[in-house]
């Protein structure tokens, strides 16, 4: 499983890479920080430091951090809730490529109520139950979001 939390919590006095190899050394067959950076854009920005990284960069870098270990499933608590929407479409086409390159399941936890066109399934939570669940049966995808 993989875990990408709403607030990055990079470490700060490691670059990008080091704060993704930081999984790669405990995972089993993982796939190199260069490889996971580069899935989500940030090929070129490896030898960066999280005050050297927007938001939506940031955001990118758990991201890969997450993904590094090659999970099944990808656990998404809120990754735009801190992030303009420009921002939150690129950080949302970087989940969308994890999902469509390692086939890697992706559950997102939004309040955003938008982002629910890009899934194939949707629950609605209230007061800790499924309140309402739907499939989409076409799907957006993040270039076509705006909130």
């Amino acid at each position: 499983m993989g875990f990408v939390f709403q607030f990055y919590t990079l470490i700060p006095s490691l670059t990008a890479a080091e704060n993704v190899q930081l999984v790669t050394e405990i995972a089993r067959a993982p796939m190199a920080p260069e490889e996971a950076l580069r899935l989500v854009g940030l090929g070129d920005r490896l030898h960066h430091f999280p005050a050297q990284l927007s938001g939506g960069e940031q955001q990118r870098v758990a991201i890969a951090r997450a993904i590094a270990k090659r999970p099944k499933v990808l656990l998404c608590d809120e990754p735009t809730g801190a992030l303009d929407s420009r921002t939150g479409v690129l950080v949302l086409a970087a989940i969308e490529q994890i999902h469509a390159e390692l086939a890697t399941s992706t559950i997102l936890i939004t309040h955003n109520a938008v982002i629910a066109d890009m899934a194939d399934r949707v629950l609605v939570m209230g007061n800790g139950v499924i309140q309402a669940e739907r499939r989409n049966a076409a799907r957006r995808r993040a270039g076509e979001l705006a909130w």
